[in-house]
């Protein structure tokens, strides 16, 4: 790249990080008909959405599927003509693997919360089923401003509830800990329920008869055939066809504010922009932005994160008999090392019809605070979820190929007080005009959330801080698709 400095061009903005906040973000400015430069630190787009392969098949080795319950994501991939290539899972039956068997998923819950005792028959023991039926006989539990998941419900239900399916559920979505994760912004139709009801049970059917009502059909989640991962790329390209230009290798080294707008400095790259989106990990939006906005700097900077890994491996069909359904979770309380399994061709229609005779499933490991299982190298991560698979499964064969992908810092966690942050960060940002923040550290983790995150910082560049001040007030659940996500 030759070295360039940018006159300011009327409406044009940068977009900073190119994960699907960021390219998103970039698509609705384009579509608005700003031009649009986007600055990638690292050497490729998509952030945790990595399309790859195994042994000569497509698959995804980050994110798997999106919610298909809140419209951002679907319809995004719409948009960027993925259409014809939405799909739901081939199934959606998931078992827990809990003291010492595979147990089906229970229904009838809310992130594991039950609305009865008996929608956990089979999961728990009789004395946690007992303990569930003394929520309605307890006085009124206060969840104040913010709670943590795991202490409230634990207190409601007892810990095994918490212990054996909220943990394994909610792990699955952050790597985090039940008992430090905030119900406001990780559950937030729960929060919701508890400030009304008296019991945590019967909060819980109030929120099933809403849905009921509300008579919403169709899959709760969706997939992409080749991989949710092939959603950046359509994105990015839908971006370029309009004219936006996206850089790869590109890291921002300085952020500043001029009379007329924001100086961006990419290696020997000048650019001067009427706005910003900065859509990059909490961190590394903290220092970017220590020179102009210090005190969302600060705020940033204390947003900690759980790294994981993922374990693709890829079986002769004819050497292995799998469960059926999509995968198992586990419960951090039995001691095993894998968090979760996926079955990634019983998942996945288009996985299996690329190759009928191949099995692939995936593994995933770590949780926040867990350092030293992610330690080992992949030959020894590999080993593990062999060993944990074999115990669970009887799966005893020799997988044909085997892939580790290794996410560091990848899941932001959302602890008690995590949306009070988010409104002090974003107040900090409402006194600097032409500039706002977006991602998964912000109002939840998944795919549609970082979308709505990204069309609200554009709305908020633009002046209109309605969608801002909604995601602050009612963040977007994320939910587990099913096993392994």
């Amino acid at each position: 790249m030759h070295a360039a400095d940018t006159p300011a061009e009327q409406g044009q903005v940068v977009v900073i990080g190119a994960g699907i906040a960021g390219l998103a973000a970039a698509h609705r400015l384009m579509a608005g008909g700003r031009r649009v430069t986007v600055l990638e630190a690292s050497d490729r787009i998509g952030g945790k959405l990595l399309p790859g392969e195994i042994a000569g098949v497509r698959v995804d080795l980050g994110a798997e599927s999106m919610m298909a319950r809140r419209p951002e994501a679907v319809a995004l991939a719409r948009e960027v003509g993925l259409a014809e290539r939405l799909q739901p899972p081939a199934t959606a039956t998931a078992s827990l693997w809990t003291r010492g068997a595979l147990r089906p998923m229970p229904k009838g819950h809310v992130m594991g919360v039950p609305g009865t005792a008996a929608a956990l028959v089979g999961v728990l023991s009789e004395e946690g089923l007992a303990r569930i039926e003394r929520d309605a006989e307890l006085p009124r539990t206060e969840v104040g401003d913010d709670v943590a998941v795991g202490a409230y419900v634990a207190e409601r239900l007892g810990r095994e509830v918490v212990d054996r399916l909220v943990e394994p559920l909610l792990g699955g979505v952050y790597a985090g800990d039940a008992y430090r994760i905030s119900m406001r912004s990780a559950v937030p139709q729960l929060f919701q329920a508890a400030q009304t009801h008296d019991s945590l049970t019967e909060a819980v059917r109030g929120i099933q008869a809403k849905a009921a009502a509300s008579q919403q059909t169709g899959p709760v989640f969706m997939g992409i055939e080749g991989g949710i991962g092939t959603l950046p790329l359509a994105v990015a390209e839908s971006v370029r066809a309009r004219g936006g230009e996206i850089l790869t290798g590109a890291p921002v080294t300085e952020l500043r504010r001029e009379a007329s707008g924001w100086r961006v400095v990419a290696g020997d790259r000048t650019l001067h922009a009427d706005a910003v989106v900065v859509a990059v990990p909490a961190r590394a939006a903290a220092e970017l932005l220590r020179a102009e906005v210090p005190a969302a700097a600060s705020e940033l900077a204390a947003v900690e994160y759980a790294s994981m890994a993922l374990v693709t491996l890829a079986y002769r069909r004819a050497d292995i008999a799998l469960p059926e359904g999509s995968g198992f979770l586990v419960p951090p309380v039995d001691g095993r090392t894998i968090k979760a399994s996926t079955f990634a061709s019983q998942k996945w229609g288009w996985i299996a019809d690329e190759d009928p005779d191949l099995l692939v499933l995936r593994t995933s490991v770590g949780r926040y605070g867990e350092t030293e299982i992610l330690q080992r190298d992949d030959a020894g991560l590999v080993e593990v979820s062999r060993h944990d698979l074999r115990t669970a499964t009887g799966l005893t064969a020799t997988p044909v190929a085997t892939r580790v992908t290794r996410w560091t810092d990848g899941l932001p966690q959302y602890p008690v007080g995590h949306h009070a942050r988010v409104a002090r960060i974003r107040e900090h940002f409402g006194e600097v005009p032409g500039l706002a923040v977006c991602g998964a550290a912000y109002d939840g983790v998944g795919i549609p959330a970082c979308i709505a995150s990204a069309y609200a910082a554009v709305d908020q560049i633009h002046g209109d801080l309605r969608a801002v001040q909604e995601l602050t007030a009612h963040p977007v659940q994320s939910l587990h698709g099913g096993a392994g996500e």
